[in-house]
């Protein structure tokens, strides 16, 4: 017999895993963003604001935070002047900052809409921000630090995953945006244990996913991490999420970090925080900024996928890999004095090269048995409605399969 929520096959869940509210850096009220999230068919959504979870007492000043008037005065009029706290003290405008408990139950309704506690948990070394998302967080975490960058990474994973053994609670850390300050290089990222996911696609347009002449692209960052751990470490696999990052929710344009543009698309049977983590952990989810996929399937002989055709958009797959008999020649990059900066290397064009490209809303590829990995990208004619920078196209990033890890 299925309980309520429960389905009898899965189903794909669209969610959204990192998202900031006026608890920190953000310019809303956590009712107003989760409202915005339920009502563009998401079906499960966080809040994880800086180094804090939505428990406790907090008061904000309405003159002075990112929201101001505007922010207050939406509220208001969405949730009613009996729902909103506020108060004056010393002669300005204050609003209570509601808890998730409290809030929650507007929102949260079986088989259709999750809120999951979250945290961003936030960290550095030396001038290189360490952003690491906790999905399901039971307890606030503080940052650990450390001795280097990824001591600071692996510091804040063990931490995370500590409070996992310790609660039970199924929860799941990604990191987030490695090319924001340039702070985490490949070499680096490739060694952190105990860590799964990454963002391989942000919305906020100061991240750069795409890198820059001396900066590896996220694309060629997971590509040559996927080598080396599975190929050259004997690491697990990292899968990559897309993510919008917002900050702002009450003007739409590039330049500013805006709800809607990345997200992930899970199969589970059941929208619960637990199924969520257990079916990206086992890699069954995809990430998207528009293109939509009915199925995704991979076997023993290779991949399968099928795209929901929208009116006169075109689609091109690329299926990525690197082969067994790669080039591991790589080199860093050198300042003009010689001496090497601190980047991800330049490696041979074997690793994470286009294994094959595939037009049509049915692309597949066959292994042909020599790969370390596949994973695809589909990538649309259709431009974003609101991207983050000018002439992004609606994508979508499919998860890494692993084929063969013989030396």
């Amino acid at each position: 017999m299925l309980h309520a929520g429960e389905r009898s096959e899965p189903t794909w869940w669209k969610g959204n895993l990192h998202t900031h509210s006026l608890w920190s850096d953000g310019d809303d009220y956590p009712e107003m963003i989760m409202d915005w999230y339920k009502s563009n068919g998401y079906d499960f959504a966080v809040l994880s604001d800086h180094n804090v979870i939505q428990i406790g007492e907090r008061w904000s000043n309405v003159a002075a935070n990112k929201g101001g008037t505007t922010a207050y005065e939406k509220y208001v009029e969405r949730f009613g002047a009996e729902w909103v706290d506020s108060r004056i003290q010393e002669g300005k405008v204050q609003v209570r900052l509601k808890p998730l408990s409290e809030y929650r139950p507007l929102f949260d309704e079986s088989g259709k809409f999750l809120i999951i506690q979250s945290e961003e948990l936030s960290d550095r070394y030396l001038t290189a921000p360490i952003h690491i998302n906790v999905t399901h967080i039971r307890e606030p975490i503080q940052p650990q630090g450390g001795d280097s960058v990824l001591d600071v990474m692996q510091n804040n994973i063990n931490a995370i995953l500590a409070q996992r053994e310790a609660t039970g609670q199924l929860l799941m850390p990604h990191v987030n945006h490695p090319n924001f300050g340039y702070a985490i290089t490949a070499e680096e990222f490739m060694q952190l244990r105990g860590e799964k996911f990454f963002e391989v696609y942000n919305g906020h347009p100061s991240v750069h996913n795409e890198g820059d002449k001396t900066h590896a692209g996220l694309e060629r960052f997971w590509d040559i991490v996927l080598t080396w751990r599975l190929g050259v470490l004997d690491l697990p696999v990292m899968y990559g999420i897309a993510t919008d990052d917002a900050h702002n929710y009450h003007e739409q344009r590039i330049g500013l970090s805006n709800a809607g543009r990345g997200w992930v698309m899970v199969r589970s049977r059941n929208l619960t925080p637990e199924h969520l983590v257990r079916a990206m952990e086992a890699g069954d989810f995809y990430a998207s900024s528009g293109v939509t996929l009915s199925s995704v399937d991979h076997d023993s002989k290779g991949i399968s996928l099928r795209i929901q055709q929208k009116p006169d958009v075109s689609y091109t797959t690329y299926f990525i890999g690197t082969r067994q008999d790669f080039d591991a020649s790589h080199e860093p990059f050198r300042a003009g004095d010689g001496n090497p900066v601190r980047v991800t290397h330049q490696y041979h064009e074997s690793v994470g090269q286009v294994l094959a490209q595939v037009n049509g809303i049915a692309p597949s590829y066959t292994f042909k048995g020599d790969e370390i990995y596949v994973r695809a990208k589909v990538v649309s004619n259709k431009p974003m409605s609101n991207p983050y920078k000018e002439g992004e196209t609606e994508c979508a990033w499919i998860q890494p399969v692993v084929v063969n890890l013989e030396k």
